[in-house]
């Protein structure tokens, strides 16, 4: 377990079939989200204790990031590898000189007005995008902070956000399933700009009737590397919305023509939800999960059984991928965050 994770890209195709625990980093708080900085060199969570916890990957050297007043699942990167962002539940967006010593926030932005549950950062770094519980989605300059552009449409909590791999449009996912694309031509501050068109996920929804609640959402959201298959992850089935008893899924759509081209789900049954996925560029998807333990699995898009499995320590909570094409990042509810290095 001490090995450390590859550093360079993987030569020829990995086998997930051969995944394999090369790393523990431990905190003393419950691990909610996870990123690695575009070098390699750091894998970044959020924690439950309000930090943002950074480890060196080759050392093991852990360093806290304070300054946070609530629970930190949003990261993301400017596209220089400088500047880490982190949002919370209060709303707040954070930026930080990702490599210092002893960091300190350079700039907080009162965002949105409760959980900002997801940002990203545009293909040619110009863009921030954020989306949180008030329903809105938002364009922020990485550099200053200033207010890009602000696209409202969404009749609830916003869970995710991602931007397309040509830079054109802006993607953007609610509680109920509701998917919507966004002209990123269009609209300054202040406009009010329309969806270009709506994809249906609202099978990652249900409203349960005996507690008179909603449970569901895409909780998260990835393009494949051609920009061909848009993935959303979330429960489905639900029978509890309590208890959160429900199916993970994984659903794909065809970004050409909107419409559904599978749905992944595990092989063997599974409780809970599908809290991370991912693409990888030799075709596969990855995805993992929390429920009645954890799990991560591999499918092939047009297969919607996956053809590996493996079971994790505890509930998955994110899922990265680092740019040697080998190694996951995944944080978890029992305070660590682990690598797993895919074989080959």
């Amino acid at each position: 377990m001490s090995q450390a994770p590859a550093t360079q890209p993987a030569k020829g195709k990995v086998d997930p079939a051969k995944t394999k625990l090369v790393k523990e980093l431990k905190h003393n708080s419950p691990m909610i989200g996870c990123r690695f900085d575009p070098s390699g060199r750091f894998v970044f969570a959020g924690a439950q204790d309000n930090t943002v916890q950074r480890w060196e990957i080759a050392t093991g050297k852990r360093t806290a990031f304070e300054g946070h007043k609530s629970w930190v699942r949003a990261l993301a990167f400017d596209s220089a590898g400088k500047t880490l962002f982190s949002a919370d539940w209060a709303g707040k967006l954070l930026a930080w000189d990702l490599a210092a010593e002893k960091p300190s926030p350079r700039l907080t932005l009162a965002a949105h007005k409760g959980w900002v549950r997801a940002l990203a950062v545009s293909p040619d770094g110009k863009s921030l995008a954020s989306c949180g519980n008030d329903g809105m989605v938002r364009l922020w300059s990485p550099a200053d902070g200033k207010r890009l552009a602000e696209f409202a449409g969404h009749e609830c909590h916003v869970y995710n956000v991602a931007f397309h791999p040509d830079g054109k449009s802006l993607v953007s996912a609610d509680l109920k399933g509701v998917v919507k694309q966004w002209d990123l031509s269009k609209g300054g501050a202040g406009d009010v700009v329309p969806p270009v068109r709506q994809l249906d996920a609202s099978i990652l929804y249900k409203y349960d009737p005996v507690f008179r609640a909603d449970h569901g959402g895409v909780r998260s959201m990835a393009f494949s590397t051609d920009g061909a298959l848009l993935a959303c992850a979330g429960i489905t089935d639900v029978s509890n919305a309590f208890a959160g008893v429900g199916k993970p899924l994984i659903v794909l759509f065809d970004w050409k023509t909107g419409k559904r081209s599978q749905l992944l789900r595990p092989k063997t049954p599974f409780q809970g939800t599908a809290w991370g996925v991912k693409f990888h560029r030799d075709g596969f998807v990855m995805g993992v999960g929390a429920g009645n333990g954890g799990a991560l699995w591999f499918w092939k898009p047009e297969n919607g059984d996956n053809f590996f499995t493996l079971r994790l320590p505890d509930n998955a909570r994110d899922l990265d991928l680092h740019t040697d094409g080998r190694t996951l990042a995944i944080p978890f509810f029992n305070n660590a965050v682990r690598l797993y290095e895919m074989g080959t």
